[in-house]
């Protein structure tokens, strides 16, 4: 594989995956009552406190997942995220749209874990650190 390929396909594939769930977590400040009301239909408690953690979950590791710092724990948090959510949310599988987000989940999970595995690639902070550390323990 060229250079340029294994230079920018980690970042790419950080941003489409990280891209889904910070679009997620946007759409849910705009509806709370929806989001609460969900979180309460399925029997899970704290339905505004689970609110705020979808919010700093989808945003805020989502973004961290984006720019490649502590990717793989972002990625390891969100690959858990993908399944609880998929547990709790996406169950129906009588209901053909529910089964295909179960899937989405497990399929998103699985994409992740190859993050948790590979790491971020060329393009993400943390590489830059690497490197950095690297040039400062050679000087």
């Amino acid at each position: 594989m060229s250079n340029q390929s294994t230079t920018y396909l980690p970042f790419i594939g950080r941003l489409l995956i990280g891209g889904i769930f910070v679009m997620s977590g946007l759409t849910k400040i705009s509806a709370y009552a929806a989001t609460t009301a969900m979180i309460s239909a399925v029997g899970l408690p704290f339905a505004p406190l689970g609110w705020l953690i979808a919010l700093v979950v989808e945003i805020g590791v989502g973004l961290l997942l984006i720019i490649g710092f502590r990717a793989r724990a972002a990625a390891a948090v969100l690959a858990v995220w993908c399944l609880v959510t998929a547990a709790f949310f996406h169950h129906d599988f009588a209901d053909q749209n529910t089964m295909i987000h179960f899937l989405k989940n497990i399929m998103l999970a699985g994409g992740l874990l190859q993050i948790v595995h590979f790491g971020a690639g060329a393009l993400s902070l943390d590489q830059r650190r690497v490197n950095s550390s690297r040039t400062a323990a050679a000087t």
